[in-house]
């Protein structure tokens, strides 16, 4: 592929006041929005997305594009960089004595019939290396990303939402911040106003179980891709009418999805990402087909009987690969420590190690990714660019 920094291809624009970028989660596989976003910028290097939502690993990605001073070109070379240069040591903590305390503080909980006075255990392992690595990244100052104000303040930016499930009340909690947003309450989903931090980030990105949930206010959240059961929702909300969406899940053939990825009995590992693939990268096509159901239906109906409804323009990527077969190429990068749980678990007893691919934080599979984004997103330049400057 062509550098980032490569001449552009087409006149600088500034894009549609009403584009929406969402991304969605998927551990290390949202390099591949990265790539993504790569061959975009190089194409439309001043391109600005008026409304960003973000979910899970996907959130990381939002804040930092929503929140960096630059042009779109630079603020992609940036995320180019962090992720291209990201270790699994920056995410959690993977040394044997840190994996080891926190498994044996696992089992004793769980031994003791909940009558444990030690300290209980929030996570299996420890993420603190993750909040410096945003702090930093983020620019962020007393944990607010302070540049997602100053671009609302200059008009670059309308709005950016971050997703998070409440592991206190169970419901999905969208945290907004920008001017004129209303907010808004659905079964099980509602929107908050507020100042992004480095927590909302970190609370969106944190893996069940795998991750110490992270307190908000008086509640506790996790991963916000567990209860966002329409994860299109936030950019519509905010004002979005034609919507760029990254997903990091793999559109497998008919034939590949009857092929068994196991032929004995499933791994912890292979149960694990099939569960994390349902909450992370199904919904986003649910969510989609529903939504271009409803554009067919406004389409047939007179605008006067739409009840304030429009059409919703709206592309889709998706890796045109399997990022979970890939992950099984490249576990070796794992530190050994880390690698001899992951083994444990099963990883290699299945011919796509979906749980691998969200935890392996390793540069040449994080390369790799962004190279498949880039290379994917290359091949539908023509239509993208019909996307973003078709006049509606």
């Amino acid at each position: 592929m062509p550098p980032l920094d490569a001449a552009p291809q087409a006149n600088p624009t500034h894009g549609p006041s009403d584009l929406g970028c969402v991304m969605g989660g998927g551990g290390a596989r949202a390099a591949y929005q990265v790539g993504v976003l790569r061959a975009v910028a190089r194409r439309f290097p001043e391109l600005r997305f008026p409304y960003i939502t973000g979910v899970s690993a996907g959130a990381i990605n939002a804040a930092l594009l929503a929140g960096h001073h630059g042009s779109f070109l630079q603020a992609v070379r940036e995320l180019s960089q962090l992720w291209g240069n990201l270790h699994v040591d920056d995410v959690f903590r993977v040394d044997p004595r840190s994996l080891a305390v926190n498994g044996m503080r696992w089992i004793k909980q769980v031994a003791s019939g909940g009558h444990a006075k030690r300290r209980k255990v929030r996570g299996l392992v420890d993420t603190s290396p993750l909040r410096g690595f945003l702090t930093e990244a983020l620019h962020a100052v007393d944990g607010e990303i302070t540049g997602v104000q100053y671009n609302l303040d200059h008009g670059r930016l309308k709005a950016v939402a971050i997703s998070t499930s409440s592991y206190s009340t169970g419901q999905s909690v969208t945290w907004v911040q920008g001017s004129d947003i209303d907010q808004w309450e659905r079964p099980q989903r509602r929107s908050h106003h507020t100042t992004i931090s480095v927590e909302h980030i970190m609370a969106s990105a944190a893996l069940p179980l795998l991750f110490p949930a992270i307190q908000l206010g008086n509640a506790w959240y996790g991963d916000g891709g567990i209860r966002l059961t329409a994860p299109l929702s936030p950019a519509l909300h905010l004002g979005a009418r034609r919507i760029l969406a990254i997903s990091t899940r793999y559109d497998r053939t008919a034939a590949e999805a009857e092929e068994p990825a196991i032929h004995d009995y499933p791994p912890p590992a292979q149960v694990a990402g099939v569960l994390l693939n349902s909450v992370f990268l199904d919904l986003l096509d649910n969510d989609a087909m529903r939504l271009e159901r409803l554009n067919q239906l406004l389409e047939k109906t007179p605008p006067e009987h739409r009840n304030g409804l429009e059409p919703v323009r709206m592309m889709i990527f998706r890796p045109s690969m399997d990022l979970g077969k890939l992950a099984g190429e490249h576990e070796l990068q794992l530190p050994k420590s880390f690698r001899f749980l992951t083994r444990g678990l099963g990883t290699q007893e299945t011919k796509s190690p979906d749980f691998l691919s969200l935890v392996l934080f390793q540069p040449n599979y994080l390369r790799t990714l962004m190279e498949v984004g880039e290379a994917d997103a290359e091949t539908r330049m023509d239509e993208l660019a019909e996307f973003l400057l078709a006049e509606d």
